[in-house]
């Protein structure tokens, strides 16, 4: 942002035409009071969401078409049309034709991203396996933005009112996970976590919880020994410099006894460790922060959803906690900025 009292430019993505992606975003951006908070700029397809807008019969739902790259009305959504073709939307459907679609659409906000035009990025959910290829070798968004923006390494951080859970690993196969558990990595994800917590949260002193890889965090490795050699040396070598980090905690009874609310974040070290307990505990409220980039990114934190995708079914609390998380995030750094 130009400066403090500057509305954020937010890029939208529509992710997978055929999932839920138009849907939650149009009904998150329906409600004008939004405009006052930020001024949206949707990447897609003026056509994709006409079709969605009739669908659900929200007629009085206006965008405008943005002709020049950066020149927004900062009262109405902008859209920034990504192909010219015409793409066929069937709801519920996976299809490399709308997954290509969703691909066109991420790199042009990234493009505009990286040219100042956009202070921040909110990408719709796509559909992996269909937009896997050649052109997007990556498990997800995560992976791709990391390398896209140069940053080396990122942390895939669950973010809720309640609960910040960031992962060790993220999209690998399970069998795969404790080749990924090594000192170096675990420590810079922890590090990740103290950073994103200093700089995007507000948080001067953060207290952050490690989970262990196995059950009952290794048993004093009768169930495994990353917990002793890995994991709980890289806590108390972050103690001694004076970092609040605490663990290794068996993943099981920490959510169950509720000591995630004693922590203002928590790093789990595989994606459903961290994701179910977070899911249940926040699904309709939590979103997917991707920290460690310089530029900000989130996305609510569910899928395409195909079953219910088309029936006018999704909530799109997720969506539009996504853009205000973004917003928050995208304040925090700027009055930082100045401080500095």
């Amino acid at each position: 942002m130009h400066n403090l009292t500057d509305k954020p430019r937010l890029g939208i993505t529509l992710g997978d035409l055929n999932g839920i992606g138009t849907e939650v975003i149009i009904k998150a951006l329906a409600d004008n009071r939004v405009m006052n908070l930020f001024t949206p700029v949707v990447y897609g397809s003026t056509r994709a969401l006409s079709f969605y807008r009739k669908q659900m019969g929200l007629e009085e739902f206006n965008y405008s078409q943005v002709k020049t790259p950066g020149q927004y009305f900062h009262k109405a959504v902008n859209v920034v049309n990504c192909w010219e073709e015409v793409i066929e939307i069937q709801p519920g459907q996976p299809s490399r034709q709308t997954a290509h679609a969703a691909l066109l659409s991420l790199k042009r906000a990234v493009e505009d991203l990286k040219a100042g035009h956009l202070d921040g990025l909110v990408t719709g959910p796509i559909d992996k396996n269909t937009i896997h290829g050649t052109d997007f070798p990556f498990q997800g968004h995560t992976e791709y933005l990391t390398q896209e923006f140069g940053a080396g390494e990122s942390l895939m951080l669950m973010v809720s009112d309640a609960l910040r859970v960031g992962l060790v690993t993220e999209h690998i196969p399970v069998k795969d996970i404790p080749t990924f558990i090594t000192k170096e990595r675990v420590e810079l994800k922890i590090r990740l976590m103290e950073l994103t917590l200093k700089q995007d949260f507000n948080i001067t002193k953060p207290r952050i919880a490690i989970l262990g890889l196995n059950p009952h965090a290794g048993d004093e490795g009768l169930l495994g020994k990353e917990e002793t050699e890995i994991i709980r040396p890289v806590i108390q070598d972050l103690k001694t410099r004076g970092k609040l980090v605490f663990g290794p905690y068996p993943a099981d009874g920490f959510f169950a006894t509720s000591q995630h609310y004693k922590y203002d974040g928590i790093v789990a070290m595989y994606h459903d460790q961290g994701l179910v307990a977070f899911k249940t505990l926040s699904f309709e409220t939590g979103i997917n922060y991707t920290a460690g980039l310089p530029y900000v990114r989130t996305s609510p934190d569910h899928g395409t959803a195909y079953p219910i995708a088309g029936k006018n079914q999704a909530n799109e609390n997720s969506m539009r906690q996504a853009m205000y998380v973004a917003c928050d995030i995208i304040k925090n750094r700027a009055a930082q900025t100045v401080e500095n």
